[in-house]
């Protein structure tokens, strides 16, 4: 599987062009730029080259760290997924495509698409640092709009974007991006209740228009979680000494929360089923919060069984199990 740690020259070349940056100028840029993501204005907030630099240096990492577990659940179950092409929608600084292209080493053509050109800029020269991402195509303009114009692609990827538009446009742009797929499209959100419903409205809207659920779901059916509850993953990273100092965070790690769905135009040979919850270790048994195709159902490994437990203690969140079997309780 892919680290979630950026790749050395990604981080190269974001160090590079941190030398000489005020830090203190950086982080009030990143604050804003948060502030202005929290309110709905998306990255209309992001208007300069010190702009796109300051969100790139404190967002890149996160969102590298859930596209590249997205993408690492999906080649779990399609072992043999290897898509020469790839669209990635509403790129930014290229942090998806920066994930595909570590992930997935049969890509050899990147089409970046986004509106703004403060990141379309960054992300061009953060790209001519890598041999196979110097070359790549990126077309400014807006998502649906370029998106038009666009090849279809063997795997598209909109991360951490719909949400920064209205329900009625998502839609639309859901139904284009899946038009313009040919393998596998990929959508990756917060990890908010807010940002699971508008994966569950994406995921049940292309369901409907021959889709097929590859990850994190064991199915094709409806979402068997009930609000309070909400599917989503964590994904820890590790902090460089820069990114702590950005976000004035103490701690060497952060634990980004997302939620996503790989969807594919053929079903998948194999339905694991998914935890969705870090399992509960006790001195009798493991339990394990699992998303089945019959459901929510809570796995419990009884420490007699020393098989099942010694496996159940190895599961984390996120994990996909292709062996349940164990007693159970609905």
């Amino acid at each position: 599987m892919t680290s979630p740690d950026l790749p050395a020259e990604l981080k190269a070349a974001l160090d590079a062009r941190l030398q000489g940056l005020s830090r203190n100028d950086a982080s009030e840029r990143a604050a804003q730029i948060s502030q202005t993501y929290r309110d709905g204005g998306g990255s209309g907030g992001i208007r300069s080259e010190a702009d796109a630099l300051a969100y790139a240096l404190v967002r890149m990492p996160a969102t590298y760290a859930a596209v590249t577990a997205g993408l690492n659940a999906l080649r779990e179950i399609v072992p043999d997924f290897a898509p020469a092409s790839l669209l990635d929608v509403g790129a930014g600084p290229g942090t998806a495509t920066w994930a595909a292209a570590e992930a997935l080493s049969s890509l050899t053509q990147f089409t970046l698409l986004d509106a703004n050109s403060a990141l379309r800029a960054l992300a061009l020269d953060l790209g001519s640092n890598s041999a196979r991402l110097r070359d790549m195509t990126y077309q400014r303009g807006a998502a649906r709009a370029a998106l038009a114009d666009a090849e279809a692609a063997d795997l598209v990827v909109a991360s951490y974007m719909i949400g920064e538009i209205d329900d009625a446009e998502r839609a639309a742009l859901a139904e284009l991006m899946w038009a313009k797929t040919r393998g596998t499209l990929l959508v990756v959100e917060p990890g908010t209740p807010a940002g699971y419903a508008r994966i569950i409205a994406l995921r049940q809207q292309l369901i409907a228009e021959g889709a097929h659920v590859a990850a994190p779901c064991p199915h094709d059916g409806e979402c068997p979680l009930t609000a309070p509850d909400w599917c989503h993953f964590t994904q820890r990273l590790p902090r460089s000494r820069a990114h702590r100092q950005l976000k004035s965070a103490e701690l060497p790690y952060e634990d980004e929360k997302f939620s996503y769905v790989a969807l594919t135009r053929a079903a998948v040979a194999q339905h694991p089923a998914r935890v969705l919850a870090q399992p509960v270790i006790s001195k009798s048994a493991v339990t394990a919060k699992l998303c089945t195709g019959r459901g929510v159902v809570s796995a419990i490994a009884p420490r007699r069984d020393k098989i099942a437990y010694a496996r159940f203690r190895k599961y984390n969140w996120g994990d996909a199990v292709f062996d349940a079997s164990t007693s159970s309780t609905e």
